[in-house]
């Protein structure tokens, strides 16, 4: 058995606890692994689909372009959450540590772990392609809000309603009847 061979017997496996690691890192984590609703948990659903997609094309050596949009769909939701930037890509390189996890816990794979190299380095490029998107994602938050902040549109998306901040005295902030 070769390591594709290897790595697409476990991909289950790999995909299980990567995803569960990742959504580990959100405060709402235990809703964000069970609510598989589109709708509902856009969060969970995304980063579900967008690490999958990831995975194989990884596997299938694609080139970096063909896993730009799978990086997209995960690195653009952390990008407006409050993560760092390290703690927003970490989980790509995470996939690192699980896959040798799962390999190494298992006598049939464990000597695949020395052929590792070459997948490594390509979830090196798409670390440092997801850090590119999640900086670009962010320079684009911060020159949205130097628009708001011009335009004056801050006022009616930082405040709260026009009519009940009307109805309150400035010296106490109780309401006037």
């Amino acid at each position: 058995m070769n390591l594709i061979e290897a790595l697409k017997s476990k991909r289950k496996q790999i995909l299980s606890t990567w995803v569960d690691r990742t959504l580990d890192s959100y405060a709402s984590s235990g809703f964000f692994k069970q609510s598989k609703d589109k709708f509902a948990n856009p969060v969970g659903v995304n980063i579900r689909e967008g690490l999958t997609a990831l995975f194989d094309l990884l596997l299938s050596k694609a080139p970096r372009e063909e896993y730009l949009p799978a990086l997209d769909q995960v690195i653009r939701i952390r990008a407006v959450q409050e993560f760092t930037p390290a703690q927003a890509v970490a989980p790509i390189l995470e996939l690192k540590w699980v896959v040798r996890q799962i390999l190494s816990a298992d006598r049939n794979t464990r000597d695949l772990l020395s052929e590792l190299d070459s997948f490594d380095c390509d979830i090196d490029r798409a670390a440092l392609a997801a850090f590119d998107m999640y900086t670009a994602c962010r320079e684009q938050l911060y020159e949205n809000r130097i628009r708001e902040l011009k335009s004056g549109s801050y006022i009616l998306t930082d405040s709260g309603c026009p009519s009940a901040l009307l109805r309150r005295r400035p010296q106490d902030e109780t309401p006037i009847h």
